[in-house]
């Protein structure tokens, strides 16, 4: 039991708690990443982020649009980042047509890849893909959903 009363959530065997690394982001304690927590965390660091880098961060984690990153959508992005971590062929492919680096092949990326490769696809063909890669238009898919669609897993 917490001093609070409460009683810590336990992440599932295997998992990594990364709540710690959200409310180190969190820096008002408000319970979401704004691009103002950004700003305060980035003044502290040597490492130069720009108020454009800033808000693509927000952007490429705010699934629900609201201008914030709660913890769910925080969680979301790292568990699709951490599935890629080797360094293999795939994992280049992956990083090379996740062309905003959010960690996942949306429909912007998929069309521009399939554009670029010189593929004839509908935008009703790469959102079929998206689905069976597991994912939606709106989100995407992850390491594993490309694989799904690419027919190597």
């Amino acid at each position: 039991m917490c001093p609070s009363g409460t009683t810590p959530r336990r992440e599932p065997a295997g998992r990594l708690d990364i709540r710690p690394a959200f409310d180190v982001l969190d820096t008002d304690r408000d319970g979401k990443i704004s691009q103002d927590d950004l700003r305060t965390f980035y003044a502290g660091s040597k490492t130069a982020t720009t108020e454009e880098d800033m808000g693509s961060m927000i952007k490429a984690a705010d699934s629900n649009k609201d201008g914030f990153v709660e913890f769910e959508e925080f969680e979301r992005v790292l568990d699709c980042r951490k599935s890629y971590s080797g360094n293999g062929v795939m994992e280049d492919v992956f990083r090379v047509m996740d062309k905003d680096g959010d960690g996942k092949v949306g429909f912007d990326d998929l069309r521009s890849y399939m554009n670029w490769a010189r593929f004839s696809a509908t935008d009703e063909d790469i959102i079929a893909m998206i689905r069976l890669g597991g994912g939606d238009e709106k989100e995407g898919v992850c390491f594993e959903g490309l694989l799904k669609i690419l027919a190597v897993d």
